[in-house]
Formats: C-alpha cells, structure tokens, sequence
C-alpha cells in the first residue's frame, strides 16, 4: 500500500457536507486494542507513516503525558481521517472503567459505535454492559474481532461468543469480511459482500453459503430486496450496501470485521465504515435537522487543558456552520454567557490543525472558549436550542487531600476550579464538619490522573490525607453539669456561675436551649450569653471534639456578680456546665449511615451480599428490575464504605451499579466507639 502520509500528515480532512462525515467511537475493554487498532486505521488512510506515530513516541491517539508514561488511555481522542472522499472522525475511547464519563461522551457525539473484542480474552462484563446500553439507545454498533494473530480463540468462535454474551438473535451478526490464513498466522482477508481480497491473499473463493447467509440478513427488512433474493436475483453490490446501511442504522445487523496487530482489517473497517456506515443527516438525535445552512447548534463534547495553549474545547456541530470569529452563546442550565470563536482546529493527537469551518455533521476544536464546560450548548444569540445531555458517572471514591506548601495552598483552589470545570466525572468538596478537602473521584486510577494533572499542569503539590467521616456525639441519658468560672486579677475580674441540664433529644433534633431560671439567679441580660456558649460548646464536643447533637440543654440556675460577670464569662460558664454534665454520663459517638442501592448481575449477588454483612450493613430487601440482574437496597455505615467503589467493581467484574446516599447518624458499636473517643 502506498504511504501517503507526506501529502495529509500536514493537512486535516474536510467536509463540505454531512453527507460526507462518518463519526465512529471504538469502545472496548482495557487491552482490547483500541489504540493499536486506530493507528492501524490511520496508517491505512495516509494520515501518518507506517510507524503509526505523529510524533517521536506519541501515538496518533495519545493527548496527555500520563498516557505515554502509564500506557493508558484518559480520555477520548478524535483522529480524522479519509476514506472514499468520506471523512471519517474516529473516536479512540478509554477502556478502563474509572473514565466511562469519557466513553459516555463519545457514544454521544457519534453516530455509531465499533465494538472492540480481543480473541485472546474472554468478553468482559462490563463490555457487555456497554453493548446493552448501546441497544436501550438505539446506537448502530459494528464488532472487531482483534488480535487475531496472537488469538486463543477462532474468529468464528469468537462470533459466537458475541452472539451468547450480547444476547444476539441468529440473523443479526454476521461477518462483513473473512479471514484467511497461511497456516496459524492470518494474512488478509475477503469481502463477503463484494468478493474482494484484502491483505496478502490472491483470489479465494468466497463461501456461497455465507454470502446467501450476509445478503438474506441484509435483505431481511427490504421487502423489494428480499423478492428479488428469494427470486434468484443477482443484487448487485450498490443495492446491498444500501440495505446493509438501512440494518445497521436500525440496529437489526451488527457486521463483524477480523483484525489483527499487524494492520489486517484497517482497510476492511474503513471500507465498511464509509459504505456501511449512517452520515450524520441519517440518524435522529432530537437535535434540530443536520443541514449546514440551519441555525447554529452544537455541543461542547470535551474540555482538556494545555499548559501551552490554554482550554481547548472540542466540539460536535448538530445544525448550522461554525466559523471563526462569530458570536456564539453558551448555555448550561441556569448559566449563560456569549464568547467569540477563535480560529478553529482538527484535532490529531497532540496536535491541532487549522481548518476554515465545521458544518452540521463534524467535530472540531475551538480555543480559548474561557467559560466552556462538557455538555455545554452552542447556538446563536437569542435563538437558544435546547440539546440533551449525556449521562455522567457519580463520583463515589473520596481523596482528602491538603497543599504541600504554603505556596501550593495560593494556588490549590484556582487549579481545582479549572479541573472541575473540564472534569465532569470529578466533585470538588470542602466538608463543612471535618473540614477537610475532598476530592470525589470515579476510582483510583481517576484519583491518580487528578492528582497528577494538579502537579503537571498547575505546578500544584498536594498530600493525600485520611478521609474522614463526620462523626457526632450525643447524650444517652439526662445529665447535671455545673459551671464555675471565677478569676480576680487585679482590675475587673471574671465571675459567673451556671448549672443545667441535659438530656437526650430524638435523632435529628439538634440542640435545643431552653432557661427556667427563677428568682432572677442569672440576669436576663446574661441568658442570650449561656445561650451562645452552649452552642459554640456543642459544635465543638464535650469529650470526643465531634460536634455533640440531639440534646435539651436547659439553663436552671446560676450566679452573678454586679461588677465582675460579663457576657464572655457566662459563655464560658456555659461550655464548662456542658462538659461537667457529660463527665456524669455516657456520651455516644454516632456515625453516618447511607442508604446504598446495587444494582448487579444475580451470578455476583451472593458475593455483593457477603461483602455488605463485613461492612456492618443491614440488607432491606433485594429484587428484579429485570432477568438475571438483581436490585440490592441496604443500609451501611458510611465509615465502611471509604473504597466501597473500588472493591465492589473487583467482585463483580465491573458489572455493578453503585449508588449511596446519607440517611441518618446512629450511635456507633460499643467496641468500636472505644477507638473513636466514647466517654463514660
């Protein structure tokens, strides 16, 4: 094949109509090849030489430097290549699950997807997952059965593993192309459809029975089709590649394509994704018609930040043509704002190259957008036009993190804004109880990227730090706390005395002051004084240091002095009272409970049950939104639930949904209140 690289490395592929644009996300398990696969795809079309790279050690789909140095995938990568005069925008996507918001956001601004199996694995769960996600949403899919070359499994068994694991009917996956081999190593392969040989084979013979089998599955939902086929007609190969697209967009064929690590199948999947493939105008979104000269609409897909060129925002156009140096709104919700678009870009890799327009249809990069968040909506000021939004993973992992030095602290908070803002799978907290800052991360290896984007790209040093969970404490029964506080040091001194009571309040309560003062023992201008005493005492603790709750504190006598007490001396009082009553009872340490839900496959449901008894959960009841998948409700102290995301995720294959929410505090084990502070 020639190497046409010299002439396109240097130049980006341009439509002028959607009917020329194909948008593809390859998704697919970590090690499934994705990558490798893409850059077999672009060595295909010309876009870089052989070596599949655009730059010394980068990758075509390589954009951050965590992916070169970790060998993984972060975040969705778009290569745009061409084929037939089709351009192709191929979406490379992570495969491990902590970056799902980015597969999320690629299904999204696709128009169909390539499934990515590797014949060395079995299929994975998770995949699967992805599959029946794709089927609820109508998405057209393609299978690449990958590594062949190295494969423990055939490419026919592998269909058959695809038909099991997606729960295929028999006529809806059928293979487009068919490898042949030389001996155990496959060296090309031939068109079903068109009789073609790719690779290294001369002329082979195609398998009759598999072409009746292609072209009866193609023909299936054509009834003129299928009463020339039954006639024994000879269709000619224009007619079924528009069935073979009417199927594929309806989701009734899914065609499976061979591919190995040595570039078998690049060709192939470029031929069927320009001839097979729906354009843009094919395929419904609820977005307003994909015509160039419509109103503008488009969505920000991804946001990636560049410590040399600032935000990039990489865009897909639904209706209209987006240009340079026009106004645009951006609207998320209740926010709103108008920027200029700058010059506009193809991305490619770290690269970015210069083109003049993105028509309905395509995707490009735009700069410089300062207020651009994922999901965010492009259109003409004053003619707003609504579009739906992806679905984003709950980050569930905690990261309690503090700034290395004084100087990192300055600019800890500007970074984190940033990160957030091009981030959507990434919560930023400042707890308000335990006052610590907290990062709610999707799992370790996001933590990581996180981490590492704040050192890299801000110059932004932090320690992780144990996560804490708010604790409280309260009474368990009534109590009598007195107070004295007496100082004479010459001048004015300080004199007042309090005593109360306490008792326990139901869960939810908070603190309630209450006086029953007689006889004027503690001047009414002192009581408001006992008052905010025992409430800055309360948010401190009596014995623990976590705040104490549910309790009446009732103020019921007391003394004062006409020229020493003063309303500093009564707020003391009234912590010192607070904390001599606790001394003549038992305090108890509550700890947060959440009402978890689980949603996972009934093979692992024994296994989700075993792992929440070890966490002190208690099981509410379990039941089945649907054939063989559980729904689990229980609750769980949320101090066993730290890395709950993490170690659910490894018992059930990544299959499980997870989702938690806060429902009350409740005393805490007797054993285990030992360790968090209980006072007797």
């Amino acid at each position: 094949m020639p190497d046409r690289s010299a002439a396109r490395s240097r130049q980006a592929p341009t439509a002028d109509s959607p009917d020329r644009i194909r948008n593809v996300a390859l998704v697919g398990c970590s090690g499934s090849g994705k990558t490798t696969l893409t850059e077999s795809l672009a060595v295909a079309a010309g876009a870089v030489g052989r070596a599949g790279r655009v730059a010394e050690g980068t990758t075509v789909s390589d954009y951050e430097g965590i992916e070169q140095r970790h060998r993984r995938s972060v975040q969705l990568s778009v290569v745009p290549l061409e084929w037939n005069d089709i351009k192709i925008n191929l979406i490379d996507t992570p495969g491990h699950p902590d970056f799902d918001a980015e597969v999320r956001a690629a299904l999204h601004a696709a128009d169909a997807a390539i499934f990515v199996v590797s014949a060395t694995d079995p299929i994975s769960a998770a995949t699967r997952a992805l599959w029946r996600e794709c089927d609820d949403e109508a998405i057209p899919r393609a299978i690449v059965v990958n590594k062949l070359d190295v494969a423990r499994h055939s490419f026919d068994d592998m269909l058959t593993d695809c038909h099991v694991a997606f729960g295929l009917g028999p006529d809806t996956l059928r293979a487009m192309f068919y490898p042949v081999y030389d001996g155990d190593r496959p060296i090309g392969s031939m068109g079903l459809l068109t009789g073609r040989s790719y690779g290294e084979p001369g002329p082979c013979p195609v398998s009759t029975e598999a072409r009746e089998s292609l072209v009866e599955a193609i023909s299936g939902q054509d009834d003129t089709l299928m009463e020339r086929f039954i006639a024994g007609e000879q269709l000619d190969t224009a007619s079924l590649q528009e069935g073979l697209t009417r199927e594929i967009l309806a989701c009734t064929l899914h065609p499976a394509v061979p591919a190995d690590e040595t570039g078998i199948g690049a060709v192939e999947l470029l031929e069927l994704i320009t001839t097979g493939f729906p354009a843009p105008t094919q395929r419904g979104r609820g977005a307003p018609p994909c015509d160039p000269d419509g109103p503008l609409a488009a969505q920000v897909v991804r946001v990636a930040g560049d410590s040399y060129v600032g935000r990039i925002s990489l865009v897909r156009v639904y209706s209209g043509t987006l240009r340079p140096d026009t106004i645009v709104a951006l609207a998320d919700g209740d926010r709103d704002s108008r920027e200029r678009i700058p010059a506009l870009t193809s991305p490619f890799g770290k690269q970015q190259r210069p083109v003049g327009e993105a028509v309905a249809g395509d995707i490009a990069s735009v700069g410089k957008l300062a207020t651009a968040q994922p999901g965010d909506v492009l259109y003409e000021p004053d003619h707003p036009v609504p579009l739906d939004r992806w679905p984003t993973p709950t980050p569930l992992l905690p990261v309690a993190i503090e700034a290395h030095t004084r100087t990192d602290d300055d600019k800890l908070s500007q970074a984190l804004s940033r990160l957030a803002s091009e981030d959507p799978a990434l919560r930023v907290e400042q707890n308000p109880e335990t006052h610590q800052l907290v990062l709610w991360c999707t799992g370790e290896a996001h933590a990581e990227l996180v981490l590492e984007r704040l050192r890299t790209r801000h110059g932004v040093q932090v320690d992780t730090v144990e996560h804490r969970v708010p604790l409280e404490e309260t009474f368990a029964g009534p109590a009598k706390g007195h107070g004295r506080l007496v100082k004479q040091s010459g001048g004015h001194g300080q004199y007042a005395v309090v005593d109360v009571e306490v008792e326990p309040l139901p869960v939810g309560s908070g603190v309630v002051f209450a006086e029953k003062v007689v006889g004027g023992a503690v001047p009414r201008q002192f009581i408001p004084s006992v008052e905010k005493g025992v409430y800055a005492q309360a948010e401190k603790g009596v014995t623990t240091g976590y705040p104490l709750v549910d309790v009446q504190v009732t103020l019921v006598d007391g003394k004062a002095h006409s020229v020493d007490s003063s309303d500093a001396a009564f707020q003391a009082a009234a912590g010192l009272a607070l904390r001599d009553a606790a001394s003549h009872s038992t305090v108890r340490v509550l700890e947060p409970v959440a009402a978890v839900r689980v949603i996972v496959p009934e093979e692992h449901l024994g296994a989700v049950l075993g792992d929440l008894s070890a966490r002190r959960g208690r099981v509410l009841g379990t039941e089945s939104p649907e054939p063989g998948v559980a729904l689990l409700r229980a609750e769980v102290p949320e101090l066993e639930l730290g890395r709950y995301p993490v170690e659910l995720r490894a018992i059930t294959q990544g299959t499980a949904d997870f989702a938690r929410q806060y429902l009350r505090h409740e005393p805490m084990p007797e054993n285990l209140a030992a360790r968090y502070g209980e006072s007797d």
